[in-house]
């Protein structure tokens, strides 16, 4: 059963602008094909028994593309958005293999069909062996391919790994050229292995480009459409996102969501940390207002703002909690009465449990269902959030810039909720091809703002 809604009905969100009537089109057309091709289906059936036996030849002309998830739940829904992309442009069914972790945390995204693998299908228990790599990389095909290179991969193979984690080598990186994506188009099963959001890329491919620009007129909110259609939060997680909202954040005039990750506690603990958190939201962003020094008992009312906090440190809730709850709006700042909230008190990450999966959900989506957005840069669970909710964040810097420069800002404000592909193949700078008048299509990216090793997709380009 599909979530009811994906945002509460008094948020005071703007209506982000409508997919475009190409994109609807061609969504209807993959659920359509999805439902055919779907494990519940006969091609499928008839497709996995041939796997099976290793034969060469697909039984029905269903193609697929399978995921598999893993690192952090960030890291999994922007990889995983970006594999249904993947599917939407080349004609493939999208089918996942959740472990234990990811059970029971999403809808079904597909009407009447399900895109789960079934228990049964034991093949996958090859595909994550290291000898499986070995055989049917895509990386490891093109680096050994001795065949005449026009040959088509689906010639001499019916299944095909692909390997676009962070943990990817030179020839795995070959999967972002057009003549790559000639060779893998009719091999019937991909199985792929990501914990990127490696869909910026594909606008460069000008195999793709074309069709992209229909689907997504708006290049800055990508993200965003794709994750609002294919993540409806099981009706568990939804109940538990809804009733936490319902009691603490819906009556607030204005809703902040703070997401603070500590990456390194030893050397640069959460009392380090929170002052330059301080300097963001109250001096710069002005998000929330400064507090006078002392303690006092005057108060003065004025617009109500209920302030998020997902993180790991309990201190960050705790201290921001006291300063509101004890010390008084400082002269000259809007009057406003604030109260913190956390939902889940955890302090470790734990990836592969889940119920952690399931408090990170939450609050993911409560971060998404907020009006102001903070977040730690570089962070794809903070990606995640404000890609949801289509609002541009401000990114925290990195603790060790507070330390170098203290009187730098300690935030700055990204031009659009896109979200960033960090680790992108590096032989290739589209932008800086741009500024040596390269010829072709003008690359609809950026340099990432939290990231400037990465890219991320805009509506112009900007150096």
């Amino acid at each position: 059963m599909r979530s009811s809604a994906s945002s509460p009905p008094n948020s005071n969100h703007q209506k982000p602008p409508p997919l475009s009537p190409y994109l609807l089109s061609r969504l209807r057309d993959y659920e359509h094909r999805h439902k055919r091709c779907d494990p519940l289906s006969e091609p499928f059936q008839r497709d996995s028994r041939e796997l099976d036996r290793k034969n060469a030849d697909s039984a029905s002309d269903c193609r697929y593309i399978v995921f598999t998830p893993f690192a952090g739940m960030g890291n999994r829904m922007l990889a995983l958005s970006s594999a249904f992309l993947y599917a939407l442009l080349t004609d493939r069914v999208l089918l996942v293999d959740f472990d234990p972790s990811m059970r029971g945390l999403f809808c079904e995204p597909f009407h009447n069909s399900t895109w789960l693998l079934p228990q049964e299908f034991t093949f996958m228990d090859r595909v994550k062996s290291r000898e499986f790599k070995e055989v049917f990389s895509l990386g490891n095909l093109l680096k050994n391919q001795n065949q005449n290179q026009n040959q088509k991969l689906a010639d001499v193979t019916s299944l095909l790994q692909l390997d676009l984690s962070t943990e990817y080598n030179d020839y795995d990186k070959l999967f972002y050229r057009d003549e790559t994506q000639e060779l893998v188009k009719n091999v019937p099963w991909l199985v792929l292995k990501s914990n990127q959001y490696f869909l910026p890329y594909l606008f460069l491919l000008p195999c793709f480009r074309t069709e992209l620009d229909q689907l997504f007129p708006d290049k800055e909110i990508v993200f965003h459409h794709l994750a609002r259609y294919l993540f409806n939060p099981s009706n568990q997680a939804w109940g538990r996102i809804t009733r936490f909202y319902d009691a603490y954040l819906a009556r607030a005039e204005q809703r902040i969501g703070l997401q603070i990750r500590v990456l390194d506690p030893e050397n640069y603990p959460p009392s380090f940390i929170l002052p330059h958190i301080l300097r963001c939201i109250q001096d710069e962003s002005r998000i929330l207002p400064r507090l006078q020094r002392n303690e006092a008992t005057t108060s003065r009312i004025g617009t109500s703002k209920a302030v998020f906090i997902a993180s790991l440190f309990t201190e960050f809730y705790s201290e921001l909690k006291d300063m509101y709850w004890t010390r008084p709006i400082a002269d000259g700042e809007e009057t406003a009465s604030v109260a913190v909230y956390r939902a889940s008190h955890e302090r470790n990450q734990e990836s592969y449990s889940n119920s952690h999966n399931m408090n990170a959900l939450v609050d993911i989506y409560l971060l998404s269902m907020c009006d102001f957005l903070v977040t730690t840069q570089v962070s794809t669970f903070g990606y995640v959030a404000f890609g949801l909710a289509g609002v541009s964040p401000w990114f925290l810097k990195d603790p060790r810039d507070y330390e170098r420069n203290p009187s730098e800002p300690a935030c700055h404000r990204a031009v659009s909720p896109e979200p960033c592909f960090q680790f992108h193949p590096t032989d290739y700078d589209p932008i800086a091809a741009l500024h040596r008048g390269a010829a072709g299509p003008a690359p609809v990216i950026m340099y990432c703002e939290d990231a400037i090793w990465g890219f991320k997709l805009a509506n112009m380009m900007s150096f």
